[in-house]
């Protein structure tokens, strides 16, 4: 429906794109709000877990948290570099730690991709990059390039199946993950704005929202390596895919040496 909705409002007037953006405005505002007080929720929601569960449950996080950041290493040092050798036909891997020094270690710390534009457009100077290609990408790249937050959304959610015991065969996984990555574009700019789509992606199992919820805290718990290495894998890859796919267009080669 969002989509369907978005197509047949393209030609829709100022006055509506006005409404629209200024509500649009609002609830970003709203979630600002709940993710402000949702410390004190997560304290009671933990503070509880470990009254019934103790010490175990902390383990059980560690273990999930080692999950969600292998998967992210997974994709930035295998899928990616794939991606980058079948466009430039060559050894992707100076390319793709130059783009994880420069690019993910910043962004690591600052948790922001949005914060991180400047840093992945000086990157993109450096590498030689034509100005008119990584101008629109990098921006553009930084709203809807999120493969971490999709990562953090079927883990979690897979990982709320197992624990209940729910089966989850090979199509229904792809159908998270698809589901998982169309919905990933629509967090970007809000810190921990993943995790708020957990609920969503575990309706798909049948999942309680009482039950998702407290996926959601166990999510925040874990988030400050989650999300900084999440904030990471999204902004190296903008600069790791605009340069590959600007090398593959030009035939010019990357000047790794000044980045």
């Amino acid at each position: 429906w969002a989509i369907g909705l978005g197509i047949a409002l393209r030609h829709a007037g100022d006055g509506t794109r006005k409404v629209l953006n200024d509500l649009a405005d609002a609830v970003s505002k709203i979630v600002h709000v709940v993710i402000r007080f949702a410390p004190l929720g997560i304290f009671g929601l933990v503070a509880a877990t470990m009254g019934e569960a103790g010490m175990d449950a902390l383990l059980g996080y560690g273990r999930l948290l080692l999950v969600i950041v292998g998967c992210m290493l997974f994709v930035a040092l295998m899928v990616n570099p794939l991606f980058v050798f079948w466009k430039l036909r060559t050894n992707p891997y100076p390319l793709v730690f130059t783009c994880l020094r420069e690019s993910g270690v910043t962004a690591f710390f600052t948790r922001s991709s949005a914060a991180n534009i400047p840093i992945n457009l000086e990157l993109c100077r450096r590498l030689g990059l034509h100005e008119d290609t990584y101008a629109i990408s990098i921006p553009l790249g930084a709203t809807i390039n999120m493969a971490g937050a999709a990562i953090t959304i079927s883990v979690m959610a897979l990982a709320a199946a197992h624990t209940l015991n729910i089966p989850v065969d090979f199509p229904t996984a792809l159908l998270l993950c698809i589901v998982s990555s169309l919905a990933a574009a629509g967090v970007s700019g809000v810190a921990g704005g993943s995790l708020l789509l957990i609920p969503m992606a575990t309706a798909l199992f049948g999942v309680s929202a009482d039950v998702a919820m407290q996926v959601v805290a166990i999510g925040f718990v874990i988030s400050v390596v989650q999300d900084s290495a999440e904030t990471a894998l999204n902004s190296s890859t903008d600069v790791l895919f605009t340069a590959a796919a600007s090398a593959a267009a030009t035939g010019e080669p990357l000047n790794l040496d000044r980045a």
